[in-house]
């Protein structure tokens, strides 16, 4: 380690060790070397060759309920056997020993709970559960990822047969509250 990263390391134990409460802050690059590319990165983002407004909106998931699962079917696949990586344990080892009081991220990938973390703050929720507009029901990834694969028009759907949409926050939807002010406190 070069003598800027030693001190740089030296500091931030430093401002953990004098801090009344920390917690820490995710986004997508916590994932990537799990194997899940992030949204902007030149080439390689999910961004790079889709416009979100188009595959990614509550709108399009309402209006075009095959268009959205053609895109969110294949983040559903990518996300298949990914693993959490040493910064996702090193999160969990910090909190374990009561270094970091919580975890608030933007990921909705699920390995920060698959890693350990108990205090986890999901503010774009998660891709572990979907949900049905019409009916109020609920399903898990795996119930979700089998209806998925089932469906002839490429749509999970709840049993009330409307289209169930990932437990996420698309664009055009508003942060969760509860999960905001939790953050906050």
């Amino acid at each position: 380690m070069s003598a800027s990263a030693t001190s740089a390391a030296a500091r931030l134990a430093e401002l953990l060790r004098s801090a009344d409460r920390v917690l820490a802050l995710t986004g997508a690059g916590i994932s990537v070397p799990s194997g899940i590319p992030d949204f902007r990165s030149p080439g390689t983002g999910l961004w790079a060759n889709v416009d979100p407004m188009e595959v990614a909106h509550i709108g399009v998931f309402r209006r075009e309920p095959e268009r959205f699962w053609h895109f969110y079917g294949h983040r559903f696949a990518a996300l298949r056997g990914k693993r959490p990586n040493g910064a996702h344990r090193a999160l969990v080892e910090l909190e374990r020993r009561g270094v970091i009081e919580a975890v608030v991220t933007q990921n909705i990938d699920g390995l920060h709970l698959l890693a350990g973390t108990r205090e986890l703050i999901e503010v774009h929720g998660s891709v572990g559960t979907s949900s049905c507009l019409e009916c109020g029901a609920r399903f898990e990834l795996t119930d979700v990822r089998a209806r998925l694969e089932a469906a002839a028009d490429g749509v999970p759907r709840c049993d009330c047969g409307a289209p169930l949409k990932p437990d996420v926050v698309l664009f055009g939807e508003l942060l969760p509250e509860a999960a905001l002010e939790r953050a906050s406190a």
